[in-house]
């Protein structure tokens, strides 16, 4: 599997938003149960999610755009605003980590969403730090 990942290029690794490493799951771990959030509740975010993104992209003229992963970088800077120590967090990480500029608005466009899945009209530190883990779960699979 690593040989695999190996051959991904980092400019197609750049337009991957989300990486997470999904361990194997013991049998132990299948029968203890666990408390989890229902798939219906799970539905309902999503979808109200959703619908606070089309009406917010309907709400500034934007046609054929009815999500954040689809916006413009100009307009997910605007739409997304983060609080004064989430932006410092950002700018932090895009330093340290090198993102480039399309690695930067992606993990805009994610903790935007992230946001909309709490129903929070302001993207904070929280939702940067959860966007910002997600697109370094994979660095490790990165290379060319």
């Amino acid at each position: 599997m690593s040989d695999y990942q190996a051959r991904i290029s980092g400019p197609l690794m750049d337009r991957i938003d989300i990486r997470i490493d999904v361990p194997a799951v013991s049998a132990a771990d299948l029968i203890r149960p666990m408390a989890t959030e229902a798939s219906a509740d799970v539905a309902r975010r999503v979808a109200r999610a959703r619908e606070i993104q089309q009406g917010r992209f309907e709400s500034t003229g934007a046609k054929g755009i009815g999500t954040n992963a689809r916006c413009s970088t100009a307009m997910i800077e605007k739409m997304a605003e983060p609080d004064a120590s989430g932006l410092q967090l950002l700018r932090d990480a895009a330093e340290k980590m090198k993102f480039s500029a399309r690695g930067y608005h992606r993990v805009l466009k994610v903790a935007r969403t992230l946001a909309d899945l709490d129903g929070k009209p302001t993207v904070g530190r929280m939702h940067l730090a959860e966007a910002i883990s997600y697109r370094i779960a994979g660095e490790g699979l990165t290379a060319a």
